[in-house]
């Protein structure tokens, strides 16, 4: 019996990439499924559950952004971000919804082959350790994916709350700028301390009594940063 190769769905309007894209995809040992609107990619992601999605934010009925935000709701499994918008609050916004990484158009096929494997690998190694962190007023139960503080739940964005949950499982060590960027964006963003410095202050001004002196969430320079217990 032949072995199931992964599914990878692409959800883009231009031909032209799905061309270029399926025979890649399938000498890589993919299965590549099509997409070319964002409606038509919200039902191929609820109707086959695909290993992983590469999303192109510039659709014909709905803004890619908005696609992966639904998704977000019901599927797990890596996103791939591939646009020709390059400004980086595009990126920030993308990843902060929930997206797994972010490649620019034009792109190399290898480069985007290996932004999957990646994204695969991240899923597959995901932590699953849970139960509850107390620190101070802040609570953070990690099964139930749910933040207090005071008793009054805190809405965090899905980045917002892995980079938490990320320091909470290792609650009191120091975790690096690549070993967080790693874990939360993917092996593609080692260097790009800027997403975690953005995520980082948006965390203190919704946990922190005083986020300009932070207690909870605190820098060791040059490095990183800890859950203080």
């Amino acid at each position: 019996m032949p072995a199931v190769r992964p599914q990878v769905l692409v959800i883009d309007d231009e031909p032209q990439i799905h061309r270029f894209l399926s025979p890649a995809l399938d000498a890589a040992g993919y299965e590549p499924r099509r997409a070319d609107s964002g409606q038509e990619g919200l039902r191929a992601i609820a109707l086959w559950s695909p290993d992983a999605v590469v999303l192109d934010l510039g659709l014909p009925d709905m803004d890619g952004k908005d696609v992966l935000k639904r998704a977000r709701e019901f599927y797990q499994g890596p996103i791939i971000i591939l646009s020709a918008r390059d400004r980086e609050a595009e990126k920030i916004a993308a990843l902060d919804l929930g997206a797994n990484d972010y490649v620019e158009k034009p792109f190399g096929v290898g480069e985007l082959l290996a932004r999957i494997r990646a994204g695969l690998r991240q899923g597959a190694l995901a932590p699953v350790a849970g139960g509850v962190v107390t620190v101070g007023e802040v609570v953070i139960d990690l099964d139930r994916r749910i933040v207090t503080r005071a008793g009054e739940r805190v809405k965090l964005r899905p980045k917002e709350y892995e980079v938490l949950a990320c320091l909470a499982r290792n609650a009191g060590k120091v975790l690096g700028h690549a070993d967080l960027l790693k874990t939360v964006w993917g092996a593609g963003h080692a260097a790009d301390v800027q997403y975690l410095r953005v995520v980082i202050g948006q965390l203190r001004h919704k946990l922190e009594a005083d986020p300009a002196e932070p207690a909870l969430v605190v820098t060791e320079p040059s490095v990183g940063y800890r859950l203080e217990l």
